[in-house]
């Protein structure tokens, strides 16, 4: 609640590069973990419905971010894979970084794309396919078609949620929105851990 206090509270220009910072951060090399960009992505359909900023213009932002955080996260592992394999919060998730690479090994390309619906495979994908010497042509297809995809689906997913909060406020009023609000993000939260849970 409080990152989409204080985006929403900024001017349009700022909105749109928080945005983009924040997503670009997830996509650059394992920050996934800790950032998070695809919670700024709905924020910036929040903010699009609201008229604070343009939905289309949020979109490209969004997708840029993300697929120049991903080249970023390929370069790092194409330059220095090896070495960064060895540091501690990958060595913890050694198992899960191991089916990763099996898992980029047998599906090449499509792998990537499909990545890009992982959220550990999203924080992770772009730095093995690195490391793993992928021509950057082919990766940056697949990556842009997955950008694409996903980061446009994300921002209307913070768009339509955005008409559902104003539509119950004028029917119902601002508290049955909010309860509403509430609902829908304990709804998203469970999922989202029984999906990493699932992952694992």
């Amino acid at each position: 609640m409080s990152l989409l206090h204080g985006l929403t509270s900024l001017p349009a220009g700022w909105i749109y590069l928080v945005v983009g910072l924040l997503v670009f951060a997830e996509d650059a090399l394992f920050v996934g973990f800790l950032i998070p960009g695809e919670t700024a992505a709905v924020i910036g359909g929040v903010t699009a419905n609201s008229g604070r900023t343009d939905l289309v213009a949020m979109m490209a932002v969004v997708v840029a971010a993300a697929i120049l955080g991903d080249t970023v996260g390929y370069e790092v592992g194409r330059r220095f894979g090896g070495r960064l394999l060895e540091t501690r919060p990958l060595r913890r998730r050694r198992e899960r970084v191991d089916r990763a690479r099996e898992f980029l090994a047998r599906r090449g390309g499509p792998a990537v794309l499909l990545g890009r619906f992982v959220a550990f495979l999203r924080a992770t994908m772009p730095f093995l396919s690195g490391s793993a010497r992928m021509r950057y042509r082919r990766f940056l297809a697949y990556n842009a078609v997955g950008g694409v995809l996903r980061d446009v689906g994300t921002v209307l997913l913070g768009f339509l949620a955005g008409a559902a909060y104003q539509r119950v406020a004028r029917t119902f009023g601002v508290v049955s929105a909010v309860v509403v609000a509430l609902l829908a993000l304990a709804a998203l939260v469970v999922w989202r851990l029984r999906r990493r849970r699932a992952e694992r």
